[in-house]
């Protein structure tokens, strides 16, 4: 828009895209920086949540009035509101019912299996059969049932509902149904009356790491299968801003490898190609690459099919190494991997602030351009200060006490580690 006073009050709204829970724990990052940069407005009072796979959770938190400096101190397991802690265990139970299911099938289907070929004897070959026990095959590795029952608690807790309808914002949650391949949105008239808990299940579920969700009699996995952010849902809303925030894009190593030629310095563990560490890398990078072409085509077509609304992207550079390759295993790297989304974000704001700044001014908000140049600004300042400090032992009343601990002095370790490394090369 060219005009940088607003005509009204702006309807503003918020998309989250997926990405498991490395994405999550990003998103969190940005939008805490973006939250305290963002004068007139906080991102858990916005009219328009949009969220798909690990994004459903986040806006469902914030729709339920939940600050993402909340949720930045839950992901850590560390909130005062300990139904907003997210451990582990929650979020990688084995799918035990689904590996039972496919085993029983097992007899009839070697059973149909040997008439087949007994019948057809120039069928037999190595990829028939595996074609043939396909049907034994578990769908998922973990269930997101633990998932779906910590929503509902933590949703339910504090004044707050797991109910659509209930709900002072608007709450939208991609989902994708199995057998159609039709995109399904709950939240809309006619799928508003299923929990907020379960849709979130339903579009968290990555297929292959997650078994396929029942609602209503239907299956469904995670909306990211059709589309990445899925902004067209809080554009056809009604929202005339609209934050989307996509942890989700393809890496390009060659980025890094020409700047460390430049200072004559070695790579920081990148090889020279994406295949020198094996399948899982080469399948995340196809993954990426597919779902960044879907989206770049999906934000073109919306400056047509939306012309008067304004939408703000915000996502990571192509060149984060250091996001591709952590390990979101550990608790210390999840605390690393929010802080450096919530840099990576302040200074994508402040070197974009020129464009920014009128587009937030035609909708009644202002870019915090004096927090956005404050320098040593950190989104974990207490755990920076403390430097990490060991518990005293009238702290540590619970397990979950000791093993945070035992994970700080392996973390610390780790860094000693890393020093001698450094220093012997």
């Amino acid at each position: 828009m060219s005009s940088t006073e607003s005509a009204g009050r702006s309807t503003i709204g918020l998309a989250c895209a997926g990405g498991v829970i490395e994405g999550a724990v990003y998103e969190i990052g940005a939008l805490c920086a973006l939250d305290e940069a963002i004068e007139g407005a906080t991102l858990h009072e916005l009219d328009i949540y949009v969220g798909v796979s690990s994004g459903s959770l986040i806006g469902g938190m914030l729709a339920s009035g939940i600050p993402a400096c909340e949720l930045s101190r839950a992901v850590l397991s560390e909130s005062p509101d300990s139904t907003l802690n997210l451990e582990p265990e929650v979020l990688f139970r084995p799918a035990v019912d689904e590996y039972a299911g496919r085993l029983r099938r097992l007899p009839g289907t070697l059973l149909s299996s040997l008439r087949h070929y007994v019948l057809n004897p120039g069928d037999l070959s190595l990829l028939g059969l595996l074609a043939t026990f396909g049907s034994i095959v578990p769908t998922g590795l973990f269930t997101n049932a633990p998932l779906e029952r910590f929503l509902a608690e933590s949703l339910s807790a504090g004044g707050r509902t797991n109910d659509f309808r209930r709900l002072e914002r608007e709450l939208y949650v991609v989902a994708m149904n199995l057998d159609s391949a039709d995109v399904t949105v709950f939240g809309e008239p006619g799928h508003d009356h299923v929990p907020i808990s379960s849709a979130i299940q339903a579009s968290t579920a990555l297929p292959g790491l997650y078994t396929p969700v029942e609602v209503d009699g239907q299956y469904y996995i995670d909306g990211v299968a059709r589309r990445t952010v899925h902004a067209s849902v809080g554009l056809d809303a009604g929202a005339d801003l609209l934050f989307c925030i996509n942890p989700i894009v393809p890496i390009n190593v060659q980025l890094e490898q020409h700047a460390d030629r430049l200072l004559d310095r070695q790579t920081n563990g990148v090889g020279p190609s994406l295949a020198d560490r094996g399948l899982p890398t080469v399948l995340s990078q196809t993954f990426r690459a597919i779902v960044d072409s879907r989206k770049q085509t999906g934000f073109e077509k919306y400056e047509h099919t939306h012309p008067d609304a304004d939408v703000l992207l915000i996502e990571p550079e192509c060149g984060d190494t250091d996001l591709f390759f952590s390990n979101i295993f550990s608790f210390k790297n999840r605390r690393d991997v929010c802080e450096h989304a919530y840099q990576a974000t302040r200074r994508h704001l402040r070197d974009r602030a020129e464009e920014i700044a009128p587009m937030l001014a035609w909708h009644g908000l202002g870019l915090r351009t004096d927090v956005l140049d404050e320098e040593g600004r950190r989104l974990y300042a207490e755990a920076a200060a403390s430097g990490n400090r060991a518990l005293e032992p009238d702290e540590i009343g619970s397990t979950a006490d000791v093993l945070r601990e035992t994970d700080r002095v392996l973390d610390r370790l780790d860094d000693v580690l890393d020093r001698v490394r450094t220093e012997a090369t």
